[in-house]
């Protein structure tokens, strides 16, 4: 199978997914975020205009002579953990991947025709053999998802609303599209994390490579459930004025918090979805053309009712509250904004009035 890229087997015993469809990895979030992203109004007709317009040949050419392509004699221990990706998840077509000049750790997988890969020297400095394998495997799980197409043209938005930005009203609709895509590029992310996990099958691998990004090259001054309980802290501390900062600091970013991906990562490969996938147990591409989209919506539906009822997070707790039609809906909202709670006793101003108190 020289012409696919598989020759070469993976470096050691990994369990192989013949014909897996992306459905087996992809977050709920990751699904309803893209569905809601195609119903944002003027979404089909910018999509359709810039697949057309997107100067995806030059971007092409513009990696061929800037950057280093991996093959057997340029990074073959990429090109090894390429193919090796390919292989497992079974994508038959093994992406052109490409190492760029930048200290920043990134990877990317983009194009529109065809996914490309890029990796900066940053990352391949940064995470050793199998923290790297997970990435790589990461970025081919957003080949197989057919995310290049939305991440590109992302790309192109971010960089057309900063060059209107000075024309009155210029860039209001194309930042409402591209809050839309950066909501759906974070939960793609927890998709591409899990696909990454099936190529490395080394969870800890995985942690590790998401705390080095987090804090770069230091291992023997961190700790993975310290890092973990960080997320735990995260998602539970604070009260309603903190949620709302929570929202705000995730907006303009295209990826979730790293201690968040960690933490959502770990859960999921406590899963028996996960399990399954391992035993053999998974959905097929050649069964996706008879995939019920009602079915999906059911699926996400689930996925965040059942993250609302269980989130620690205030505003998820108030929003659960709501759906649930507590009583004294008033004065909860100014408890969690105000970080007071009732005594014990569930009344009185002065129960409150002392909670405030405590907590200075």
């Amino acid at each position: 199978m020289t012409a696919t890229g598989f020759e070469k087997a993976p470096a050691r015993d990994r369990r192989r997914f013949p014909g897996i469809s992306s459905r087996a990895y992809e977050h709920p979030a990751d699904r309803s975020a893209l569905v809601a992203l195609r119903r944002l109004t003027g979404f089909d007709t910018v999509f359709k205009a810039l697949s057309g317009l997107l100067p995806e040949r030059s971007l092409r050419l513009l990696f061929l002579s800037d950057s280093v392509r991996v093959g057997e004699t340029q990074f073959p221990h990429l090109n090894t953990m390429l193919r090796d990706a390919c292989y497992i998840l079974d994508l038959e077509k093994v992406p052109p991947m490409y190492v760029q000049q930048d200290p920043k750790p990134n990877a990317m997988c983009i194009g529109l025709d065809e996914p490309i890969i890029v990796v900066t020297t940053g990352l391949v400095e940064l995470l050793d053999e199998e923290e790297m394998r997970a990435v790589v495997g990461h970025e081919v799980g957003h080949a197989l998802s057919g995310h290049a197409v939305y991440r590109t043209i992302l790309l192109f938005l971010t960089g057309l609303a900063l060059k209107v930005a000075w024309i009155p009203l210029g860039n209001v609709a194309i930042m409402g599209i591209v809050t839309a895509l950066r909501e759906w590029f974070r939960k793609s992310e927890l998709s591409a994390d899990r696909a990454g996990l099936l190529v490395g099958q080394d969870l800890q691998a995985s942690m590790r490579g998401l705390m080095k990004i987090a804090g770069g090259n230091h291992l023997h001054e961190m700790n993975v459930d310290a890092f973990l309980a960080q997320a735990e802290e995260y998602e539970s501390s604070g009260d309603l004025r903190d949620s709302v900062l929570k929202i705000l600091n995730v907006l303009p970013r295209t990826h979730p918090f790293t201690a968040v991906r960690a933490a959502e990562l770990k859960k999921w490969a406590e899963t028996r979805d996960h399990q399954r996938i391992m035993d053999g147990h998974y959905p097929r591409r050649d069964e996706d053309k008879d995939t019920s989209v009602t079915d999906s919506f059911r699926q996400s539906a689930t996925h965040y009712a059942d993250a609302v009822r269980t989130s620690k997070d205030p505003l998820m707790k108030l929003v659960g509250d709501i759906a649930g039609g507590t009583a004294d809906l008033g004065g909860k909202l100014r408890d969690r904004f105000t970080g007071a709670g009732a005594g014990a006793n569930g009344s009185g101003t002065a129960d409150r009035g002392g909670a405030t108190e405590q907590q200075g």
